[in-house]
């Protein structure tokens, strides 16, 4: 049950602990009520486990709390089962394709284009999963929830290592074009797995490029784009598969050269590439970045 004034959730007991102590460093003060594992407030706040392990959550302040603590520590990936009904009644139930890339803003590693297959009751199992778009989980939650999405649901990861990356874009000479081959790649790919020929993605550039990339490959595909599309949460799925694949293949790219590769690209990202460049050379430093970032030639000064 979810209403704006009680929010009623089922945790693994085995977290029981952890809540605990959380809330005691957060500065809840604690009771012990008939029935309940425990009972603590704050100003704003009351939650109140049970020994069955629901978990309810109210007060003025509560929605911070479930936001930024509650779900990415707590719920993690578990079934909010008292939010599926809900957003069932909002979803468009068809089947379709959904697809998402990460890595396209990050100097460093792959980019990563997800493609997932969803419909009716593979819907509600995202919904109870929990899924949302990758932007607004943390990389732990992320690869902890795409392991369950990769064993429940048709799916392809498209990655694109650094040096295809740099290869294909010298080809292609702009990032929206490459953006939309990796996305009728993984279009093709899943609906030659599932035969779903609907497909929806976030839009990025204009709509002519990836029905062009899809008119290639002589799929023919019913594509919707539009902005703003990782509120579906079959788009949002992709969008978890796209982002742990990108994670997990820039932390095998810094294994490799035997040096932590940061994300996006930020200050820190420019002196690593110098580390990497002084340490390695610069085909190393070539091997795990994306050349036609602005970042390369601050790096190698051209």
């Amino acid at each position: 049950m979810h209403s704006s004034s009680c929010f009623v959730a089922t945790i693994d007991l085995s977290l029981v602990d952890k809540l605990r102590s959380d809330l005691d460093a957060q500065g809840f003060a604690f009771a012990k009520p008939a029935h309940t594992i425990f009972s603590a407030q704050k100003r704003g706040i009351s939650c109140t486990l049970y020994a069955s392990g629901k978990l309810t959550v109210q007060g003025k302040e509560m929605q911070e709390f479930i936001e930024f603590y509650l779900e990415p520590e707590i719920l993690g990936n578990l079934s909010f089962t008292h939010r599926t009904e809900e957003l069932m009644a909002k979803v468009d139930l068809q089947a379709r394709i959904g697809v998402d890339e990460a890595g396209k803003g990050d100097f460093f590693g792959p980019l990563c284009i997800a493609s997932l297959k969803g419909e009716k009751e593979e819907i509600r199992a995202l919904l109870d999963l929990g899924v949302k778009d990758s932007k607004k989980m943390g990389d732990p939650n992320i690869l902890k929830m795409a392991v369950k999405i990769k064993q429940q649901f048709a799916h392809a990861i498209i990655v694109i290592s650094p040096k295809r990356y740099n290869e294909l874009y010298q080809t292609f000479h702009n990032l929206n074009r490459l953006l939309a081959w990796g996305h009728a790649t993984a279009i093709d790919e899943l609906h030659r797995k599932t035969g779903c020929n609907q497909a929806l993605i976030d839009q990025f550039g204009a709509a002519y490029l990836v029905e062009n990339a899809l008119k290639k490959k002589n799929l023919s595909i019913h594509l919707t784009q539009r902005t703003h599309a990782e509120e579906d949460p079959v788009v949002a799925g992709a969008s978890i598969l796209a982002r742990a694949s990108f994670v997990e293949q820039l932390e095998l790219l810094g294994k490799d050269i035997g040096i932590e590769l940061p994300k996006g690209a930020s200050e820190k990202v420019r002196t690593v590439g110098k580390l990497i460049l002084e340490q390695k050379g610069i085909e190393t430093l070539d091997r795990v970045c994306k050349k036609h970032f602005k970042t390369y030639n601050e790096i190698a000064n051209f």
